[in-house]
Parts: C-alpha cells; structure tokens; sequence
C-alpha cells in the first residue's frame, strides 16, 4: 500500500498536462472552421457579384436598344472618331460603369461574323462593351465583363 504522505502530486500535474493539449486542439480546430467559413462567404460574396454583373450587362444593352435610331450601336464611324473611339454609357440604377468601344479597325465597317451564309450588302459595326461592378467591403474588389456586339447594317455604299 502507497502511502498518501509520499504522493507529490504526479498526476495532477499529469491530468494539467493532458487538459493543455486538449486545449490546443480544440482552438486549432475552432480556428480552422472560422476561416473555412470566411472563405465560403467570399466565394458566395463572388458569385452574387458575377450575377448582378451579368443582369448590369443586360440593362445596359437593353438600355441601348430602347433609345432606337439614337441607339450608340449604329453610330458610324466617323461619330465614335469624334469620342476617341469610347463612348461611357450611363445606365439609371445601374451600379456598374460601362464603356463601348469601337473595334473597327481602319474607316469602313466589317463583314458581320457568320452565323449561316454571308448576306451581301450586310455589313457590321464591331463594338466591345466593358462592364466593371466594384463589390466587397468598402468595394474593394472589381469584376469586369467583356461583350463584344455585332450590329448588322445595311452598307450603303453597295448597290443592287
């Protein structure tokens, strides 16, 4: 038999030991976890950006589309020139900045891009419309879209 007396408290300190280890585990653990959850609220944070993007995109050519012969996508060439070749559109309600560039290279507009058969005397006004949205806190990350449109028209300068 031990003598109580003898004892000096060994496992005590053992138990103190095994309680710290158990400790560090459980803070490890519970640290991981938040920063799991910070990266899914980031990556769904992400995602709601990309989507309000895509419906900005969609508001600002609908936009376009709903001002009829004043519409930028059948500017000539000659009126995007007088712009510097970028025209910013400023859509009401948007939260978004958008830009439309003119991607005709040289004076005359392009062969439309073919879908089926090329259609003589169709020509096409080749604009790319770049769409940025800013989203985070304090909007300090940045998503950008790029569309490119292909306005048919009719080439005056062929005759039938």
């Amino acid at each position: 038999m031990v003598n109580i007396a003898t004892q000096r408290g060994i496992v005590l300190v053992a138990a103190l030991v095994m309680l710290l280890a158990v400790t560090g585990i459980a803070v490890t653990l519970m640290s991981s976890s938040s920063i799991d959850i910070k990266t899914t609220n980031a990556a769904q944070e992400r995602e709601r950006a990309d989507h309000q993007l895509m419906g900005e995109v969609e508001a600002a050519i609908a936009s376009e589309v709903n001002r009829g012969t004043d519409s930028r996508f059948l500017w000539t060439l000659a009126q995007f020139a007088q712009s510097n070749d970028v025209v910013s559109l400023n859509v009401t309600g948007n939260a978004s900045t958008s830009t439309l560039t003119n991607m005709n290279p040289g004076p005359a507009t392009l062969n439309c891009p073919r879908r089926f058969d090329y259609t003589e005397g169709v020509v096409c006004n080749i604009m790319q419309l770049d769409t940025t949205l800013n989203y985070g806190g304090k909007s300090s990350h940045d998503v950008a879209l790029s569309s490119g449109i292909a306005q048919e028209l009719l080439d005056i300068n062929k005759t039938q």
